[in-house]
């Protein structure tokens, strides 16, 4: 009865989400660029990015501990509340105060550091609606969760329809887009309080010195892992719009948002399925139980889609920007950066093991590594292929930091080399290749021949045994 109860409420949370927050990205997002241009979006993304670089300091890891606890004991709800709060306020200054110091220290000017501002403020928001769904999951109100997980973006996308058909003489612009999000973020977090507030029996706000320095003690090497992956996955925007001259370098990271903007979409099919898969490989590590297994039948399941994905995407990206962007200007970069799909996808698995088995050394290696690849190779790219280039960085990182967790993998794992998995990845991919430029020309609707390159690529997987029924059926078993 609980599995039934937990699949269902899972099922619920993946729904709600991929209703919501792909019509976001695929819709709204793009239509405010659309109105306010490439250089004005590209000022915007550049400082999105850049307000992502120091959110660890919001969390630390606060929030993962939190679900666990309260999980555990629901008593504790209570006792911790008031004192994590205050860790969390206080966390937030810093991070603004980082994040602005930084902004002065880069250059950016008084319009630049304005907008910056109130994205940071907003990204205080998104950080203290996690915690507090956080406390809503460890007290397993799942449906409640699953509402809450949508509502900033729904309050969002009806103040954004205001602004798109001009009621209450509203405009789109930057700031007014960026309004509109502080608002949804602010409403969903105070709504999510006063629900968590009626779950916990006194409230008050405290400091304790010793409960914050052992939390943020016991989080320290997750956090500076978060913080090193957040460097090397959202720096490009920044590095495009800071390198380049003045107007060329706001255009161009529109451009590179552009293209950013459907892999964004689909990275949250890996991040759900790693989401699942981290208590799984936890508790069979526990339990000394053989993960090798497993460990294929996901890369399997997680890479088959990644590959279609990717490589439609580049086949079909005139098409897909023409109806997504309303242009095919991102078209070379989008088509590069949707590779980072089938990159991601290998790190999401391999990844995941290594952060339950507990190698944060070795991750945070990883990391640094990824870092100095992808600054390394945008400092040379960027100046001659602008956005594309960086498009080109990016893909060549995700799969070096890819490698490099596969290879850690298997040596403290000592997984045996799959020949047969590799030689079928190889036909693979070969086959969606050809099925791709097959394709191209079947019928006079892009549209149908996209839908039919997906279902022959799907049949494929099977055909040459990458993916099989009984995997399915393990995988379900295993959940």
């Amino acid at each position: 009865m609980q599995q039934r109860k937990f699949i269902l409420n899972l099922a619920l949370l993946i729904i709600l989400n991929l209703l919501i927050k792909p019509f976001w990205i695929l819709i709204i997002d793009p239509g405010v660029q659309y109105q306010v241009g490439n250089a004005h979006y590209g000022e915007y993304s550049a400082l999105f990015m850049f307000s992502f670089l120091l959110t660890i300091f919001l969390d630390f890891g606060l929030t993962n501990f939190n679900n666990k606890n309260i999980a555990q004991n629901n008593h504790l709800l209570s006792k911790h509340f008031s004192s994590l709060l205050s860790l969390k306020f206080v966390l937030g200054i810093i991070y603004i105060m980082l994040t602005m110091l930084c902004a002065y220290i880069v250059g950016y000017d008084a319009r630049y550091m304005k907008l910056l501002l109130i994205l940071c403020i907003n990204q205080f928001f998104i950080s203290f609606i996690l915690y507090l769904r956080s406390n809503l999951q460890g007290l397993h109100l799942f449906k409640t969760d699953s509402i809450v997980s949508i509502l900033d973006r729904l309050i969002m996308i009806l103040i954004c329809f205001a602004l798109f058909w001009h009621w209450f003489g509203l405009e789109v612009d930057i700031m007014n887009y960026v309004y509109a999000q502080t608002i949804g973020y602010g409403l969903t977090a105070l709504i999510t309080f006063w629900i968590v507030l009626k779950e916990t029996h006194t409230f008050k706000l405290t400091w304790n010195w010793r409960f914050s320095y052992m939390m943020l003690k016991k989080s320290f090497p997750f956090a500076i892992l978060v913080l090193l992956q957040t460097f090397y996955n959202r720096i490009d925007s920044v590095m495009i719009e800071r390198m380049l001259p003045a107007g060329v370098g706001a255009a161009e990271a529109g451009i590179y948002a552009k293209g950013f903007r459907l892999l964004e979409a689909a990275m949250m099919i890996g991040f759900l399925f790693a989401t699942q898969l981290l208590p799984i490989f936890s508790r069979m590590l526990e339990f000394k139980e053989d993960v090798q297994n497993l460990v294929k039948l996901s890369f399997s399941l997680l890479i088959t889609p990644s590959i279609i994905v990717s490589m439609g995407c580049a086949f079909y990206s005139n098409e897909l920007c023409l109806l997504i962007n309303k242009s095919t200007d991102s078209a070379p970069v989008f088509s590069t950066l949707m590779f980072c799909f089938t990159a991601s996808s290998i790190s999401y698995i391999f990844g995941t093991l290594l952060t339950a088995n507990g190698n944060l050394k070795q991750m945070n290696i990883m990391a640094i590594c990824g870092i100095l690849i992808n600054v390394i190779l945008n400092v040379i790219l960027i100046p001659q292929f602008h956005a594309f280039g960086s498009a080109i960085a990016s893909v060549t990182t995700q799969f070096m930091t890819a490698l490099i967790q596969v290879f850690i993998a298997v040596k403290i794992f000592k997984f045996k080399t799959n020949k047969r998995l590799l030689i079928a990845l190889v036909f693979f991919i070969f086959g969606v290749a050809c099925i791709n430029y097959l394709s191209l020309h079947l019928t006079k609707q892009w549209m149908l021949n996209f839908a039919i390159m997906v279902a022959a690529s799907g049949l494929w997987a099977f055909v040459t045994g990458i993916i099989n029924i009984k995997s399915v059926l393990r995988f379900i078993k295993y959940k």
